[in-house]
């Protein structure tokens, strides 16, 4: 082996062996300087014998290191080569902090949109840094860098000196040596344990002898492993440059808004300067009065100039090269590279960042504890690849932001669209009214509650859902083996708590009253109910089935509280959406019905590669059966009547031919406002409310819009984009027996006694109900007139039948005649014509056809071929 003498020759030295209890001895003599540490001296003598301490030490590391080497024989050469070797010479480099990024896609490319990191560092390589950096870190660093070994006597013995003689900071260690000390500080700086990172401290950076030793073998041992020119690499990517700025290609962005590579002499030489004492010469301070815009950053130009010097005098630069560098200003161009979801603004995705922000800080994929996820987020300089559609994104934030404000006088105002994508999970837009700001300055228009998800993700508490919670009401429905076609009366308004069976709960309390948004109902079809939203219809169906069930197909298809403060209910209400759920949530779950029945959990990553280039294993989404395929199919086919003409959401259906399934919701007092759809492809979930309060939306107006409509002109651009993207293809169709159930005919029972007629209709399965209201009618007191559906009408098994009861009087005097047969499959129009040939003027329709003359009926009350009087009413039921 060879060690370099000062004049940069070289002395071979013969390999060395020495006694071991020598070795023991020469420990013994220097365990009282193991842990010596200097402090600054108070009084002139304390610095004369801190001086010849000092000088004790240089003899000491001198004596350890060099001399052995330069001797080449003898008891103390050999005590000292074998006590130094015997030092751990592997220093453990563990990736630097670096900076993470999270990507999107825009125009089917990845674009970054954020960035995450506890010091703002990208490490490059050798022919990404400019020459001129190489060349001033080393001229003013170590300039015997290439021509010495890895630790610089001089420079180590020269420090010492000059730090505890109180005069001018002089460089104490070679390149290698400042390197090890950086990497063992960057472990220090990944440690969460305050008592540790101290400790590590200490032993990473304090002034021991033990640690300098230390050092200096590491260095050592660094060099068998590593060249020059990847060790001065390594110190470049490492070193810090005051705050958050780490490593040369972060300095050279944020002080001169440039690449390490594009560095001028300049430059380099200011950034170098700056290694010199980061937190006194960075030049983004420009009020500092020592060293400021004022003076020129005086204090950082000295140095600038003095590492010019060194070039000069290293062959580096020439005369002329100095002269017109050190007659430049220092004129610093700060460009800042925000840490967070900020930046993430100008893509409208600054909620949907920090919603990958946290299920990242809650994944254990990126760590076993909560630190260490921090740890990986903000060091491991990881690239994150989302699911968001920049393109998509953009439309939603434009419909939603045409129609509500950031804010309104008088109400806490909040609306917001998710869409995710069926059978993956993966969530394409994410937005709302408000600006991303999670500072601790409140401003007006701005929010940190992302309300479209759960409160563990940085979203609200929930809001509550109202009608387009009757997709789990229909779920249990069928589940229960009723049909979409059942008929339903929907005539009551007050509901005992005993009408209602729940296994998962006990109820009790006052009756349940129940309203419809549109006034009064009659009988009417599942389907009907469900197009028309009629509350009164779905109360009464959760009377025949169990309250538990609807909870459970809920939840099966991932329906969760937002909040743990508001856990799930299976109180009747419920039926009508009192539980408080958030946007994506419900997205999620009528995906699931679009998919299927198979529910999958939302996902906001595609993949993770990690700062080596690595893949990095994400949680994927966890796709489930959350109801029975067919079952799914007959809850889309309710539900595609919602957006077909006469259902309540129709004008907003793009109407582009895609098939397109989905529900309104409105809360009591319209608080809340929502519409959530389905595509076979994706599904959108849009809600307008009060974030707080109790404002009524139908109270005011939205860019010329009523509040309780203005959902259905945000979701339509949407939708119309989603489906332009994306496509979709038609649901899957239910079968006769859910569409129809068992069908049977109504028997004639008029002239029986109630009791009789109820005994016969409940043998056919039918759900009898006696109307307290007598009727006038030719048939004698107390009998049965009439029901209603009437005799020979085509019912399902399970429907609602309500027998009448004549009073005596009223005898018939209009024409007697006979309902028509095959109405049911004819068009509105033709049905009404020969309704009127028969004489049927008194002609109704009912249902989501209502308005539409080409519409196909469902059902005739009085049933056809029934006997009645022509002035009798006759309604037609339409899907």
């Amino acid at each position: 082996m060879h060690v370099n003498q000062w004049d940069g020759g070289t002395v071979d030295i013969p390999p060395l062996s020495f006694p071991r209890d020598r070795m023991a001895d020469l420990r013994r003599r220097l365990e009282p300087l193991r842990h010596y540490e200097i402090t600054p001296a108070k009084t002139r003598l304390g610095v004369f014998a801190q001086i010849g301490v000092a000088c004790l030490m240089a003899a000491v590391l001198v004596a350890a290191v060099m001399l052995p080497g330069l001797l080449g024989v003898g008891a103390a050469a050999s005590a000292g080569i074998n006590g130094f070797n015997e030092l751990p010479s592997s220093l453990k480099i563990a990736p630097f902090a670096q900076n993470s990024a999270i990507y999107a896609k825009k125009g089917g490319v990845e674009v970054p949109i954020a960035s995450f990191y506890a010091q703002d560092r990208v490490n490059v390589t050798w022919n990404a840094v400019a020459q001129t950096v190489k060349d001033a870190t080393i001229a003013a660093e170590d300039p015997r860098f290439y021509a010495e070994g890895a630790v610089d006597i001089l420079g180590t013995v020269r420090g010492a000196l000059s730090t505890v003689a109180g005069g001018s900071v002089q460089g104490g260690s070679s390149i290698t040596q400042q390197y090890v000390k950086n990497v063992e500080v960057q472990q220090c700086d990944a440690l969460t344990d305050a008592k540790a990172v101290q400790a590590c401290y200490q032993s990473a950076a304090g002034v021991t002898l033990q640690r300098k030793v230390q050092e200096m073998r590491y260095a050592v041992g660094l060099e068998k492993v590593y060249s020059k020119n990847q060790i001065l690499m390594g110190y470049l990517n490492v070193v810090g440059f005051g705050g958050q700025i780490y490593g040369i290609e972060s300095a050279a962005h944020y002080y001169f808004g440039i690449s390490a590579s594009q560095l001028s002499l300049v430059q380099a030489a200011t950034l170098v300067a700056i290694l010199n004492n980061p937190s006194n010469l960075r030049i983004d301070q420009p009020k500092n009065a020592a060293n400021g815009a004022a003076n020129g950053y005086k204090l950082t130009k000295e140095r600038r100039d003095y590492v010019l010097d060194r070039m000069y005098v290293n062959h580096k630069i020439t005369a002329a090269e100095r002269t017109a560098a050190k007659a430049t200003p220092v004129k610093p161009t700060i460009t800042p590279t925000t840490s967070g979801c900020a930046t993430a603004a100008q893509y409208n995705a600054a909620f949907f960042c920090d919603y990958v922000r946290d299920v990242v800080l809650n994944d254990p994929a990126f760590g076993a504890t909560s630190a260490d996820r921090w740890g990986t987020l903000n060091r491991g300089g990881l690239k994150i690849y989302t699911t968001l559609n920049l393109d998509l994104q953009a439309v939603a934030q434009k419909s939603l932001s045409s129609y509500i404000p950031a804010s309104a006088q008088g109400i806490d105002l909040g609306a917001s669209n998710v869409s995710t994508e069926t059978g993956t999970g993966r969530i394409l837009t994410m937005v709302e009214n408000r600006s991303f700001n999670n500072t601790d300055q409140a401003v007006p228009g701005t929010t940190a509650v992302n309300y479209n998800t759960d409160e563990a993700y940085g979203g609200s508490q929930g809001f509550q859902t109202g009608s387009t919670f009757k997709a789990f009401d229909l779920a249990a429905w069928l589940q229960a083996g009723h049909s979409l076609y059942e008929s339903i009366d929907a005539t009551h308004y007050d509901f005992p708590t005993s009408d209602f069976t729940n296994t998962c709960a006990n109820i009790a309390g006052p009756d349940w009253q129940v309203s419809n948004d549109e006034g009064s109902a009659g009988y009417l079809s599942v389907m009907s109910a469900t197009a028309q939203s009629v509350n009164t219809a779905f109360a009464m169906m959760a009377t025949k089935i169990d309250l538990c069930s609807i909870l459970n197909a809920a939840k099966g298809l991932d329906v969760h509280p937002a909040s743990p403060n508001n856990p799930l209910n299976s109180f009747p209400s419920m039926v009508l959406g009192t539980n408080y759920l958030s946007p994506l949530t419900m997205a999620t779950a009528y995906a699931g019905i679009a998919n299927g029945g198979v529910v999958c959990t939302p996902v906001a990553i595609d993949r993770v590669i990690n700062a080596d280039g690595s893949a990095r294993a994400v949680t994927p989404s966890k796709c489930t059966q959350g109801i029975a395929p067919n079952i799914a199919a007959g809850v889309s086919y309710a539900l595609e009547g919602v957006l077909r003409g006469g259902g309540t959401a129709a004008s907003a259906n793009p109407g582009d031919g895609v098939p397109i399934m989905g529900k309104t919701g409105t809360t009591d007092n319209s608080l809340q406002n929502w519409l959530v759809t389905s595509t076979s492809k994706v599904s959108t979930a849009t809600w307008v409310g009060n974030v707080s309060g109790s404002t009524p939306l139908r109270s005011l107006n939205f860019n010329g819009v009523g509040g309780g409509n203005v959902k259905f002109e945000i979701a339509r651009p949407i939708l119309q984009a989603i489906n332009a993207a994306y496509g979709g293809a038609p649901f899957t169709q239910p079968s006769d027996a859910q569409l129809y159930g068992t069908q049977v005919t109504v028997p004639d029972v008029s002239g029986q006694t109630p009791q009789a007629a109820q005994s016969e209709l409940q043998n056919l399965g039918l759900t009898v109900t006696i109307d307290p209201n007598q009727v006038d009618s030719s048939q004698p007191a107390g009998q049965v007139d009439s029901t209603n559906p009437s005799a020979g009408s085509r019912v399902s098994s399970g429907d609602s039948i309500t027998i009448e009861v004549s009073n005596g009087s009223g005898a018939q005097t209009a024409t007697p005649g006979t309902i028509p047969t095959g109405l049911v499959g004819q068009s509105v129009a033709n049905a009404q014509s020969a309704l009127a040939a028969a004489g049927f003027t008194n002609v109704t329709v009912k249902g989501a056809g209502r308005n539409d003359p080409n519409a196909i009926v469902t059902s005739v009350n009085p049933g056809e071929g029934s006997q009645a009087p022509t002035d009798t009413p006759v309604k037609l039921s339409t899907g």
